[in-house]
């Protein structure tokens, strides 16, 4: 049996520390898997400026994020199909919700999605993160 190639994808738009010991995405087979998204830097960019972004504004800059990455690998949105959303307040489920809606807008079927709620994430002003995957030979942009 041969092994199924694994590239690491990258993209501008989604920094990498020289340190990090993670990929940001992968690319194994058709198959873009990518690791917890948030929305830092421009969420401590926001704080700092005393505009911090809420949970709409978090979920799209994640969202666009994993679309940058899907892209990098040679997909579009369409290709996107499971989200798990992290939330440190339940509540916010339904601004994430809207933004969810707004970013996939036009596809004929919405990604799978998995959402709770956690103590907390890696930097305290984080309110959302979101574990995306994709496949390149799927497209839920299309009606079936």
């Amino acid at each position: 049996m041969s092994a199924i190639t694994v590239t690491r994808v990258r993209a501008e738009a989604v920094a990498e520390l020289a340190t990090a010991t993670w990929s940001n995405g992968l690319l194994i087979g058709n198959e873009v898997v990518m690791s917890g998204m948030t929305g830092h830097p421009a969420t401590r960019q926001a704080t700092e400026r005393g505009e911090p972004l809420g949970a709409y504004a978090q979920t799209l800059v994640v969202l666009n994020k994993c679309k940058a990455l899907v892209e990098a690998a040679g997909g579009h949105i369409g290709n996107i199909y499971r989200l798990r959303v992290y939330l440190t307040d339940i509540a916010n489920k339904d601004e994430v919700g809207r933004a969810r809606r707004d970013f996939f807008a036009g596809q004929a079927t919405y990604p799978i999605s998995t959402l709770v709620e956690v103590g907390g994430l890696v930097f305290p002003e984080l309110c959302v993160e979101i574990e995306a995957s994709a496949r390149l030979d799927i497209d839920l942009s299309v009606t079936a």
